[in-house]
Order: structure tokens, then C-alpha cells, then sequence
């Protein structure tokens, strides 16, 4: 998945505005313009889409977190350079405040029921001996069954399928 997917899917879940976007931003103390966002959220073969880098993506979720979970005291998070899926679902998991229990109800309602274990694993540090690379099709599954959950036009498909 690339950035770009992840940020036009994240204001879909979550019905945010170009505004809403913006303050997201704002709240990791980083400023963008419209024009920036819209050119994020436009598709490949528009002329005027520009790529979201892994910086900025960490800063919009750093930003999310801020908004859902309320700003810290003091400096903020340094936002990260290089961004993988793990990080990109453990940024989600802390700005919904989400439990173990929460991550495999949302995923099962995308059809991808996994075990704990197999949820711990995508949790850990990367030279953990149990830690699991975070597969696009996790994250994918991940981000459907979110939009099952936040939006009313989005039920449950028995039969969903990423291919």
C-alpha cells in the first residue's frame, strides 16, 4: 500500500474534511497547505498528485493520536523517517485507543481472524524473535474492517476479498 492509500483511506473511515486534515497536521506541530493535502488525496494518473512521504504520513498519524488521544505535555514525538506497515498499525492501534481484543474484532470483520499470537508478533521490535513483518494485505484487511465499523454505508461482506 503506499502512503498516498493510507492517508485517502484514513479521511474516508474517518469522514474528514480538508480542514479537519489540515488541524491533524497542525497538531504535530507541522503546517501544510490545501493544496498539499488535495494532492496527496488525488489518484496516480491525476497530473497534479504528489507522492506522501513516509515523514509526512508519521506526522499526520502523530497528529491523529494528538487529536484522539489528546496532546502530551512538552515536545512531541519526533516523527519517523521511514515508515512500515508495523508502525503504521501500531500508530492506528494508539489513536483509537485500541486493546488486543479491539484489533481482532476489526479484523474479523474484514474476514482475516487471526490469533493473538499472531497479533502480538506484529507488536514487537523488529529483532524480537517472534516479531512478524506486517504484510499489506494485514494493514489492507485492517483498514476495511475500520471502515465497516465507522461508516454506516459499509457492511460486512462474507464475501470480501482483497485480490
Amino acid at each position: 500500500m503506499t502512503n498516498n492509500d493510507i492517508l485517502r483511506r484514513i479521511r474516508y473511515i474517518f469522514d474528514l474534511s480538508d480542514s479537519q486534515m489540515i488541524n491533524l497536521f497542525a497538531l504535530a506541530d507541522h503546517k501544510v497547505m490545501r493544496s498539499e493535502v488535495s494532492d496527496w488525496l488525488k489518484k496516480e494518473d491525476d497530473a497534479a498528485y504528489q507522492k506522501c512521504s513516509d515523514l509526512q504520513l508519521a506526522i499526520f498519524l502523530n497528529g491523529f493520536i494528538n487529536d484522539r488521544r489528546g496532546k502530551k505535555e512538552g515536545p512531541q514525538v519526533e516523527p519517523e523517517r521511514r515508515l512500515n506497515n508495523n508502525i503504521i498499525l501500531r500508530k492506528l492501534r494508539i489513536s483509537l485507543n485500541y486493546k488486543e481484543e479491539d484489533m481482532l474484532n476489526i479484523l474479523s470483520l474484514a474476514n482475516l481472524p487471526i490469533s493473538k499470537h499472531e497479533l502480538s508478533a506484529l507488536f514487537r521490535k523488529p529483532g524480537h524473535k517472534h516479531f512478524r513483518e506486517c504484510k499489506d494485505q494485514i494493514l489492507r484487511h485492517f483498514l476495511k474492517g475500520l471502515q465497516i465499523k465507522y461508516r454506516a454505508d459499509c457492511q460486512p461482506d462474507k464475501e470480501f476479498s482483497w485480490t
